[in-house]
């Protein structure tokens, strides 16, 4: 039988009790907490709103992960900086991500934005140059898009591509006006004015093929000449499968120096002249250098750009012997070999368009 003295002996010190206990209660916390924030963790990769639109964010060159996850948590693109950074760890994808200016939205999670920002996929949107505008049109469209007008007037000086293919036949002093191919060109937030002007110009390069400018000749037109003629075409047939018949009457007439008789042209001269408020029939009679109806012979340039229908419409017109031609209210063009069949066709198919005031 085991006396008073051993029974104590094996009995813990109230110390070491305690100890064990605050271990216990320790080691639950750290269960606990470990599960509430791993749980907290997931939960803030999620969206941070699943409604949310997307925005444009740029991120600086040379930002750090800690930089970035600051940013995208104050504009409320993700819902925690800490899980950001933490998945930027686990991930391995801290030293992968890339400046420039993304299309992110709240209603992504972290794993999609880490992603997109990992690939260097930057938000773009493309700037369109339309067919049949002026130079001074594609300037307002450039600057619209968000370039300084500074960097464009920049941009738009012929000198900034010397020896390029589309301007190699372009006269000295003459500007970019009709040699800006119509396309659509993507821009990111790096894209200088320039780059779309110079692949606009290397578009128009590859229009004007050898084959092309030998049909020019053919037609007595150097390449100047022939994109001249093209812009005007440009602009009086709206339907490609007028416009060979209208160059084939442009082209007969600058053969017999005849005026061309243009209004578009006298349209273009009034806005070179700052006169463009004045009313068409004012227009018609301004004497500017432009005016085809009152000079012969080709204006001094183009007076908008041309797309490749224009071009080769004037490369090969059609092999008819129209003389006149006109637009009526319907849309449909009507052509003629002699001026009394014109005012016929006028009077029976052009009254609004042809009642300028």
């Amino acid at each position: 039988m085991r006396n008073k003295y051993q029974l104590k002996n094996h009995r813990y010190p109230r110390w070491l009790k305690r100890l064990g206990l605050a271990a216990v209660i320790i080691i639950i916390i750290i269960v606990v907490g470990g599960f509430f924030a791993r749980r907290e963790y997931y939960n803030d990769l999620k969206p941070a709103n699943p409604e949310g639109h997307s925005r444009s964010v740029q991120i600086a060159a040379g930002a750090s992960g800690d930089q970035i996850a600051g940013q995208l948590a104050s504009e409320g693109i993700i819902k925690s900086k800490w899980a950001f950074e933490l998945y930027l760890t686990r991930s391995d994808a801290r030293s992968e991500l890339k400046a420039g200016t993304y299309e992110l939205s709240p209603a992504m999670d972290v794993g999609q934005i880490v992603s997109i920002l990992s690939h260097g996929r930057v938000s773009t949107h493309l700037v369109t140059i339309l067919p049949g505008v002026r130079l001074d049109q594609v300037r307002q469209t450039l600057i619209d898009d968000g370039f300084k007008a500074s960097d464009v007037d920049a941009a738009l000086n012929p000198a900034a591509y010397a020896g390029n293919a589309a301007l190699v036949d372009k006269p000295s002093g003459a500007s970019l006006e009709g040699f800006l191919y119509p396309d659509s060109f993507a821009k990111d937030s790096n894209t200088q004015p320039q780059q779309i002007i110079s692949e606009s110009l290397a578009e128009m390069a590859s229009h004007l093929t050898p084959s092309l400018r030998a049909a020019f000749a053919k037609e007595g037109l150097n390449v100047f000449q022939g994109v001249t003629l093209a812009s005007i075409v440009e602009q009086e047939a709206a339907s490609p499968s007028d416009r060979a018949q209208v160059a084939q009457v442009f082209l007969s007439r600058l053969k017999d120096g005849t005026m061309l008789g243009s209004d578009v042209t006298a349209f273009y001269g009034a806005v070179v002249a700052g006169k463009s408020n004045l009313t068409p029939g004012q227009q018609l009679q301004l004497d500017t250098p432009y005016n085809t109806l009152i000079n012969k012979g080709l204006p001094p340039g183009p007076i908008s750009n041309v797309d490749d229908t224009a071009l080769q419409a004037v490369a090969h017109p059609a092999n008819t012997n129209w003389l006149f031609f006109v637009a009526g209210d319907n849309g449909k063009v009507y052509f003629s070999t002699t001026a009394a069949e014109h005012q016929a066709q006028i009077a029976a198919h052009c009254h609004k368009l042809c009642n300028v005031q």
